[in-house]
């Protein structure tokens, strides 16, 4: 583990603990699923036998399938052990590992690729998780995201202050973004918008609840004033959902910007 990283945060996971074992969404507690995962390879073209890690992977539905579709060596990590032991459930020999993104438990230049899909969001502290995928790609290496992204960043602080733990209320603008990813030393290199897969994953979502009152309800403990808060602010910042590949460039990690400064 990288020096001065903290100790991992692993947080609440109910919501995507509820989602991913509902069945309603095929396993996969984030828009887009595979598809968008395969969208970004073909971007990357990566060769058989890469490195690849997936952050936040949750029952390690994307590992199994980068594994024996595409014959790269790869691992998952996730901070919730009921999602993790689901996986194992699943196939005994997943290589899944309980940790957070603010804490990898791998060595520097390890991986030719990162994956963090709907993960970013739900860091308590982004620049570190960063920061971490940073040191443990090696020189050329891509960082991979796909998450939710808030087209009004004045509504923002209404977010944080919402009462439940999912990637709406970690979720930040695409300014933010490229200055937290520039001053980690990654170099963007594509932008896509994918707010569709969104849309069509909040309406499984919220069918599956019967309707949207529901469905917010089930997220606060069904307390219907704070799903009435809930809904108004997303209604605010209007979120979006976007796929990123950013490359760690050759030396850009010579001066990083320290923990500290990388928090502000």
């Amino acid at each position: 583990m990288g020096k001065g990283v903290l100790m991992a945060n692993f947080g609440e996971c109910g919501v995507y603990e509820r989602i991913a074992a509902s069945g309603v969404t095929d396993g996969l507690a984030r828009p887009g699923g595979v598809a968008l995962t395969e969208r970004a390879l073909s971007l990357c073209a990566f060769p058989p036998g890469s490195r690849i890690l997936d952050v936040g992977c949750g029952t390690g539905t994307t590992v199994e399938h980068l594994n024996q579709r595409f014959g790269f060596f790869t691992a998952g990590v996730d901070p919730s052990l009921p999602m993790i032991a689901q996986g194992h459930a699943r196939n005994s020999l997943l290589p899944l590992v309980r940790a957070a993104g603010e804490g990898l438990p791998f060595p520097d230049a390890q991986w030719d690729g990162v994956f963090a899909e709907c993960s970013l969001s739900l860091s308590r502290n982004p620049p570190m998780f960063l920061r971490e995928c940073f040191r443990v790609l090696r020189d050329g290496g891509r960082l991979i995201l796909n998450d939710v992204y808030v087209r009004n960043a004045e509504a923002i602080p209404e977010l944080r202050a919402l009462s439940m733990d999912c990637c709406l209320t970690g979720a930040l603008s695409i300014e933010e973004l490229t200055v937290k990813l520039r001053d980690c030393g990654f170099a963007v290199s594509t932008w896509e918008d994918h707010s569709a897969a969104l849309k069509q994953f909040a309406a499984q979502l919220i069918f599956s609840q019967g309707s949207a009152r529901s469905f917010w309800c089930s997220l606060t403990g069904g307390e219907p004033l704070d799903a009435l808060k809930i809904e108004r602010a997303v209604s605010r910042a209007k979120p979006g959902y976007f796929l990123a590949i950013a490359e760690k460039k050759p030396h850009a990690g010579m001066n990083p910007k320290s923990d500290e400064e990388l928090s502000l």
